[in-house]
């Protein structure tokens, strides 16, 4: 496959549900595409068709118009699916097996040689903090115990592609970083992975890009600096001891918007923000930051959701 060339790609892809003679749009007209080696979060509220876009991506589902291709192919054959990893959300293991007697039968489930699935299941269970635990009974697992088992399990042949619905639902602070960590350390080994999530703070940690659907239809997509940089604001803070009051400036173009500690700046063009630079080092004062300011992803996604929401 081109490295160019999307591993996931969506096209104008529609999802009618009916049922008793109701009609039900789960997906309108969603076009999107993942290139190798990324992170791609999705985002929206329950019943916003997160999961049945996964579903169809995996062949689990037919979509009713558009088209979607997995490496090119259609997901509906084995050999799309090959080495394809899946965690669902609220996965559930029988709890009379152990830990490595699940991995062991996905792992023969997924055709990974007996050989190789006893080496492969002592650093699944390392990799996701399992070491020692693995001949307890899942019975015994706490719920965040199950969700990292679950990840080890969408791992175990070593997957290209990897899905995962809701990932850190349910887990702790701790175990939601530890996941993450594991997460970014595979993307970094080469695995593309695709999140469904609503914890946005989670996926603007974790995503290179990400969509927002919302009643089925993409009404957002983006890198997530893209989408959370705010334009041309930025937060100066000037040192010294003691520190000096920020001083009036003499370059035009410039809005102060507030100053407490540190001021943000308002600014036409990157241009003013080097000539203000030029100014305050010029008349000797010292420049202790200057970052650009960007809004959290969930007021993004607040703000594109929002306008569907009035009237209601």
């Amino acid at each position: 496959m081109d490295v160019q060339s999307p591993i996931v790609a969506v096209e104008q892809l529609g999802k009618v549900y009916r049922s008793w003679g109701r009609r039900l749009v789960a997906l309108d007209s969603v076009s999107l595409s993942v290139q190798p080696g990324e992170v791609f979060g999705l985002l929206g509220a329950n019943g916003a068709g997160k999961t049945t876009l996964i579903k169809i991506l995996l062949g689990l589902t037919r979509a009713s118009a558009g088209s979607v291709t997995i490496r090119g192919a259609d997901p509906r054959h084995s050999q799309a699916r090959r080495r394809i990893g899946y965690l669902p959300e609220g996965h559930r293991f029988p709890g009379y097996l152990t830990g490595e007697a699940a991995l062991r039968l996905f792992g023969r489930l997924a055709g990974v040689e007996e050989t190789t699935l006893a080496g492969r299941i002592p650093e699944l269970l390392e990799l996701v903090g399992l070491t020692g635990r693995g001949r307890d009974r899942i019975g015994r697992y706490s719920k965040g115990m199950t969700q990292r088992l679950g990840l080890a399990a969408a791992l175990i042949d070593d997957p290209e592609l990897l899905f995962l619905d809701e990932p850190t639902d349910g887990v702790d602070p701790v175990g939601r970083r530890h996941i993450r960590d594991i997460l970014l350390g595979i993307r970094d080994r080469g695995t593309t992975i695709f999140i469904n999530s609503h914890l946005l703070s989670e996926v603007e940690r974790t995503c290179d890009r990400v969509g927002i659907l919302d009643r089925g239809r993409l009404v957002r997509v983006g890198a997530v600096d893209e989408l959370t940089r705010t334009g041309h604001r930025f937060r100066v803070r000037l040192g010294g001891d003691p520190l000096p009051t920020w001083p009036p400036l003499a370059t035009p173009g410039v809005s102060v918007v507030s100053a407490n500690g540190a001021v943000e700046l308002e600014l036409d063009s990157l241009e003013i923000l080097n000539q203000v630079v030029d100014e305050l080092r010029a008349r000797s004062y010292l420049i202790a930051e200057v970052s650009p300011l960007r809004t959290a992803l969930e007021d993004v996604f607040v703000a594109a959701v929002a306008p569907k929401e009035v009237g209601q």
